[in-house]
């Protein structure tokens, strides 16, 4: 019992004396690494110092570095302008060196003002009195004068200003006479000379067009397929294409006659295109003759591009082009409207380049000039009327519209370019072989037109020109009065209406004119 108790103390104790002994280990070494610690606080901040002692060395530096620089542009900047502020005083000092200098030559030049001025009064004074006694001279010599011809200085004066007058008023209308009748001569050389030249410089084809096609084929045993049975392929084909089509004897060929060129020219390809594909009836024709038409119609738009870049016209609108394009296909007495509006074209370019005038215009102008024409709507108005309301539309130069509208006087010109137009438009039709006409009847109805002018009380003489666009009456000045006359050209017009048949237009004009005349002997 004793032991049991003596061993339980003695572990007790053991146990104790052994935390004990742990306690005072354990302290040492957090003592230890505390003082480690404070040590390497202590390392780092003493490096810490030093490197802020560094950093506050090479601010300042820095900073002292920086402050020279300024210090330096400072004064580099002062100097500078201190420089400028002295040369602006020299120059204030210059220009006041000069302003005085000029204030002097002023005062001088004053000086010599001032006396010259004393001068002049003197001279003055001096002229003054010689006119005085000149002034009484001449009233003497006017007293003398007016004994000796018995009339007054009024009177002598007012009959020589009369006599002057009279003679200055007779050389006056001698010379505007000579200056009026040089004037036209001048004129009319210049217009021929500009006109010739035009003419010489544009060559141009003619193509007179028919109102039939020829239609050549290899052999004479294609004209059965083309008729086909009881003739209904060339019924189909006529009935599609709105020609008539001639199969005679005439070998190795078909006549297709019509007076649209466009649906000639549609059933001419139509034709060779059955031929060539050998089946020939009615359903294929519809099917042919509908391809055609649309290929005519690109075919169109085609030749009005290349028309348009053939003459260097630009900015025209699409449906303007097309027009161009429908001209070849439509002809005017015979000639090719096509060509014809090329040819009136080339020509107003050139004459209005003689006359120094817009070029580009002109011949805008020229080659939508008929452009009325070939307008598929029909419309009661002339085709010059037409045209130009058609341009318009389009957004054209009101120039180039007046042009149009005016080349068979339906408006008034108000540009330069609109009779340029109206003669290119004559030349290009009036030359020989441009146009044709049977001759019989072309004359015939000339010569009727101009005796249904003469059938008309007071008319003396009627001239039909223009290839009959137009009649001219020459009227008695007595027997028709300014009023009359334009009745007159009212009434001939109706007649003309009512009783004869022609192409187009005619314009009547009635003449009235009235004559002086005197001899000088």
């Amino acid at each position: 019992m004793d032991t049991n108790l003596l061993m339980i103390l003695i572990a007790v104790g053991g146990l104790i004396i052994g935390g004990l002994i742990s306690f005072l280990l354990i302290s040492s070494s957090n003592k230890k690494k505390l003082k480690e610690a404070e040590e390497k606080a202590e390392s780092v901040l003493k490096e810490a110092e030093l490197t802020a002692e560094n950093i506050k060395k090479d601010k300042i530096l820095e900073a002292k570095e920086k402050f020279i620089k300024m210090k330096s542009e400072f004064e580099e900047e002062s100097s500078r302008k201190k420089n400028q502020i002295i040369n602006n005083e020299n120059k204030l000092k210059q220009r006041e060196k000069n302003l005085s200098r000029e204030i002097e030559q002023i005062k001088r030049q004053e000086a010599d003002v001032k006396e010259l001025r004393e001068n002049l009064t003197q001279q003055l004074e001096v002229a003054k009195k010689k006119k005085q006694e000149i002034d009484r001279f001449n009233e003497q010599k006017v007293e003398i004068l007016e004994k000796i011809s018995n009339l007054t200085a009024d009177d002598a004066r007012e009959q020589l200003i009369e006599s002057l007058k009279n003679e200055a008023e007779t050389r006056a209308s001698s010379l505007i006479k000579d200056i009026v009748e040089e004037a036209k001569l001048t004129a009319t050389k210049e217009s021929k000379k500009i006109v010739i030249e035009t003419i010489q410089r544009t060559a141009t084809e003619h193509a007179i067009e028919n109102c039939v096609s020829i239609f050549n084929i290899e052999s004479d045993d294609i004209k059965g397929k083309i008729i086909g049975r009881e003739g209904r392929n060339i019924r189909a084909l006529e009935a599609a294409t709105g020609v008539e089509i001639i199969v005679d004897d005439t070998p190795e060929a078909i006549i297709i006659s019509g007076f649209d060129p466009v649906r000639r020219e549609v059933a001419r390809l139509s034709l060779h295109r059955l031929v060539q594909d050998g089946r020939i009836h009615p359903a294929r024709i519809e099917e042919i003759v509908s391809k055609t038409s649309k290929n005519i119609e690109e075919e169109i738009v085609e030749i009005g591009e290349r028309t348009v870049i053939d003459l260097g016209i630009h900015g025209l609108h699409p449906e303007l082009i097309k027009m161009v394009g429908r001209m070849r296909f439509r002809s005017s007495y015979g000639q090719n409207l096509l060509q014809h509006s090329r040819e009136v074209a080339k020509l107003c370019a050139i004459m209005a380049a003689e006359l120094g005038l817009n070029t580009k215009q002109a011949k805008r102008a020229g080659l939508l000039h008929d452009i009325g024409k070939v307008w598929p709507e029909e419309l009661e108005k002339p085709h010059a009327i037409v045209g130009m309301e058609l341009a318009q539309k389009f957004k054209e130069h009101p120039s180039v519209c007046n042009a149009i509208g005016a080349h068979h006087d339906e408006v008034e010109m108000t540009s330069l370019v609109s009779p340029i137009v109206q003669a290119c438009d004559a030349i290009s039709g009036a030359r020989p072989g441009a146009r044709r006409e049977v001759m019989e009847q072309y004359i015939k109805r000339l010569r009727d037109l101009e005796e249904l002018g003469l059938s008309f009380e007071g008319v003396n003489k009627c001239y039909a020109i223009q290839a009959g666009r137009e009649l001219r009456v020459l009227v008695d000045a007595d027997q028709v009065s300014d009023d009359k006359a334009s009745q007159l050209s009212f009434e001939i017009s109706q007649r003309i209406e009512k009783d004869m048949q022609y192409p187009g237009q005619i314009k009547v004009t009635v003449i009235r004119e009235m004559r002086s005349v005197a001899f000088a002997k």
